[in-house]
């Protein structure tokens, strides 16, 4: 297979690679984006090259035989390593330029990073933004995004970043249905509509706490998105927990309870190492922590207080409090 094997490119590995982790033709063939019959002619070529099979077709899809793994882990290898110099050489850049990619959950996005585009847009102009809206894991090493803005206690030890801000949540319902929200008890809310999240925020603890004291059948809705969630309430459909900032930012809505401390996630701006002096992601990063910085207030609840916890917090010195600044590892 020596002399054969010479005459493989790159794509050819990748055709592999990508056949491999699809276990089929069609999907491999989306990955890579080309057709179906492109694909099937090539992994035949390929395979006529090598004088042997790379794959046995079944049923269920296409496994691998035993040339076909070796070629695939030298395929993996290459991969990690072509995309590892990719990184190195995008932090060479001289100046802010060129496509980034953001991850972020949709509420963070039109709450907060919305208003601070247009700023961003205007200094760096050169810098073209790509925004999945996404609260599951990319994998930045994989370059499927720049940066990952993230609600979370736990950053990914392989990215580097800083803590920007903490999220707090509280209990929020249409104002025109609780004009004395103050005075209404737990047992009067536990009697009302519930709108929760979905199977998928499991582990976020509002939907915890909505599994753990809410009968069932007064949870009338459930949503895989917290930005519709804060919609649903709007609506009037039913009370829920969502962010402060996202409930503070609707008029119509007001809170019905203090901050719940339990439910409370860091904000964190995040990167992989290789690109963190990238001009392009340091600028964003420098620019988005600084903007959003000045909203910290806004985004820990600070804005709309009920009566009785402004009482308990007055002369705290909030406003004057500095940015927390950490990260897993300095960016």
């Amino acid at each position: 297979m020596a002399e054969p094997f010479k005459g493989l490119s790159w794509d050819d590995f990748r055709l592999i690679k990508a056949v491999a982790d699809a276990r089929g033709l069609p999907a491999a063939a989306a990955q890579m984006g080309v057709n179906h019959s492109t694909v099937f002619r090539r992994l035949n070529q390929i395979e006529e090259t090598l004088g042997g099979p790379l794959f046995e077709r079944h049923r269920t899809g296409y496994a691998l035989t035993p040339s076909g793994e070796e070629l695939f882990a030298l395929a993996a290898r290459l991969d990690e390593e072509i995309t590892s110099a990719g990184r190195k050489l995008a932090g060479r850049e001289p100046t802010p330029a060129g496509e980034l990619r953001v991850t972020i959950p949709d509420s963070i996005m039109m709450n907060l990073l919305v208003p601070v585009l247009g700023g961003f847009r205007r200094r760096y102009p050169e810098v073209r933004l790509d925004f999945v809206l996404s609260a599951t894991s990319l994998n930045l090493s994989k370059r499927d995004a720049d940066v990952a803005i993230r609600a979370t206690d736990h950053p990914p030890e392989n990215l580097v970043g800083r803590k920007i801000a903490t999220i707090n949540w509280a209990l929020y319902g249409r104002a025109q249905d609780f004009p004395n929200p103050e005075a209404v008890t737990f047992e009067e809310l536990a009697a009302r509509n519930w709108i929760g999240l979905g199977e998928n925020f499991a582990h976020v603890q509002a939907a915890k706490f909505l599994h753990e004291n809410i009968a069932p059948e007064r949870i009338v809705l459930r949503i895989n998105s917290v930005l519709g969630l804060a919609e649903a309430i709007e609506e009037g459909i039913g009370i829920g927990h969502i962010p402060c900032m996202s409930g503070d930012a609707r008029p119509l809505l007001v809170r019905l309870g203090p901050i719940e401390p339990t439910f409370s996630a860091d904000l964190w701006l995040l990167t992989h190492p290789d690109l963190r002096h990238a001009p392009r992601v340091r600028a964003f990063l420098d620019y988005v922590g600084a903007e959003v910085t000045r909203m910290r207030r806004f985004i820990e609840g600070g804005s709309r207080l009920p009566a009785a916890e402004a009482a308990a917090t007055a002369g705290g010195g909030e406003d004057g409090a500095s940015a927390t600044a950490v990260s897993p590892a300095s960016a």
